[in-house]
Parts: C-alpha cells; sequence; structure tokens
C-alpha cells in the first residue's frame, strides 16, 4: 500500500467516524432531558433511564446537576433558581448525545462544526446568544456550552465548567 493510499484510507476513517459520531447523536433516542435554554426536566428520570448517577448541588445563585453517564462522561446542567437551563459542561472519554444536550441550539454546534477546516483545534463559538467551546481527543473530550443572557445574577462563565 503507498502511503498516498494509506493517507486516504485514515483521512476515510476519519471521516466516516465523526459522520458516525453525529449521525448517532442524530438519531440517539430522545429522553426526558434538561436541555439548553429549556426548563429544567425531570432529572432524576433521565438518570435512571441513561442508567447514570445523579449528584445535585445548590450553589448561591443556580443548581448543578452532575449526570456520571455509564460511558464515564460527565454530564453538568447549570439551572437558573427559575428553573431553566443556562447552561451544559460535558467531560469524559466520550462526547454526551449533544443534540439533546444544546437542544434548539444543536444547529448552530453542527453548522460551526461542519465549517471547520482540519486542525485539531478546539471548536469555538462565540455569539450573542450562545457561547460554546468543545475540544479533545479519544478518550478525553471536555465542552462548555452556555447562553450569555441567560446567566444568573452573579455568576460569570469562568465558574462554569
Amino acid at each position: 500500500m503507498t502511503s498516498s493510499m494509506s493517507r486516504r484510507t485514515k483521512n476515510g476513517v476519519r471521516d466516516w467516524v465523526l459522520l458516525a459520531g453525529i449521525l448517532g447523536s442524530a438519531c440517539a433516542p430522545h429522553v426526558a432531558r434538561a436541555a439548553l435554554g429549556e426548563p429544567e426536566a425531570t432529572i432524576s428520570d433521565e438518570a435512571q433511564q441513561q442508567h447514570a448517577s445523579l449528584k445535585s448541588t445548590e450553589r448561591a445563585n443556580y443548581r448543578v446537576h452532575d449526570l456520571s453517564l455509564p460511558s464515564g462522561t460527565v454530564l453538568r446542567e447549570f439551572v437558573t433558581p427559575g428553573g431553566n437551563v443556562f447552561a451544559v459542561a460535558w467531560s469524559g472519554p466520550v462526547i454526551p448525545n449533544l443534540r439533546q444536550a444544546l437542544g434548539r441550539y444543536y444547529d448552530t454546534f453542527a453548522a460551526a462544526a461542519a465549517a471547520r477546516h482540519g486542525g485539531r483545534h478546539p471548536l469555538v463559538i462565540h455569539q450573542d446568544d450562545l457561547v460554546m467551546r468543545s475540544s479533545g481527543h479519544m478518550r478525553a473530550f471536555r465542552g462548555l456550552a452556555y447562553l450569555p443572557q441567560a446567566l444568573p445574577a452573579g455568576v460569570t462563565a469562568d465558574e462554569l465548567h
């Protein structure tokens, strides 16, 4: 096998892996879950359906729901006192179902990811209504998406992780 053939095969495999990940996220069954910008759903039902452990923590101006998924990934949902999800964060060996976690903001993410031109740089989206950072490599992914206009009083993006 020539080196150019080997490169084509590796890039083709990489493209298929990315496509499979996006399709898997799009086709994954939708469970009751709070999504970015939406009212808080039944988090305990979600944890049970996902076979995840759930830990909820009250902070001064918001709540944090940590779902430890069987894959080893932790998905955090940040909720205002009024019950709306203003941020989601994840870290772990597998990217969680971003279609579900990002809700109506998923299309913005998908468009930015599709417009990327190679490289191993973090994906960064900085718009008036959505800020998102996603980075990582196999078995070590992390990301944060939040709604700047929905941050509770006194809360900064630096404390979300």
